[in-house]
């Protein structure tokens, strides 16, 4: 069986900042898993890059973590150890590499924004709204009607250089390289 590539474009510049501003608290994440489908495990389900309980604690995915400053094999070793991760990364010389498992159809659902170079976020519809006109973030829980994993770039990383890719519809992987020495970052010039 062949595998599919496709690219999937990077916006540099979030339009919509405050799309996820309704925090999912743990007790909402208990009531709204407990009464879920299958679809719901599975996009919040453990070992889901979207799952709240990710990294061994509640954390809410539209807050913005710091991924790059933990190893994997440690932050997700409970995961590992149980065969249910479906997220990793790791670092080079070059860059960052991060590939998760998503939920939906690939590229016809997934986002990938960076937000002021500082945070790249992946993110997407899991559920079609019921009114279509009802297209207005605020007036519901983000939870309810998509998924969002936010995550903090490292200093060295060159966001606007980027690129997301979709495999098979179903895997994703982010590469974000790295500065390259000799690079001065507030000039966005090389130096001598």
């Amino acid at each position: 069986m062949a595998s599919s590539n496709k690219k999937i474009e990077v916006i540099l510049d979030d339009q919509t900042p405050n799309k996820w501003c309704v925090s999912l608290g743990e007790e909402t994440y208990k009531r709204f898993i407990s009464m879920a489908n299958p679809i719901v495990h599975k996009v919040f389900g453990d070992g889901s890059l979207f799952s709240p309980m990710l990294f061994g604690k509640f954390f809410d995915p539209s807050d913005a973590f710091p991924l790059w400053e933990f190893e994997s094999d440690v932050l997700l070793s409970h995961l590992r150890n149980s065969n249910k991760s479906t997220v990793d990364w790791h670092h080079t010389d070059e860059g960052y590499i991060l590939k998760a498992e998503t939920p939906g159809n690939g590229k016809n659902n997934i986002q990938v924004h960076v937000d002021k170079g500082k945070v790249v976020e992946i993110s997407g519809p899991w559920k079609q709204q019921r009114d279509l006109k009802a297209n207005d973030w605020k007036c519901g829980h983000w939870w309810e009607n998509g998924y969002v994993r936010r995550l903090e770039m490292p200093e060295d990383a060159d966001w606007k250089n980027i690129q997301a890719f979709i495999y098979n519809d179903i895997f994703l992987e982010i590469q974000i390289p790295k500065f390259q020495k000799g690079f001065d970052h507030a000039q966005g010039k090389g130096v001598a």
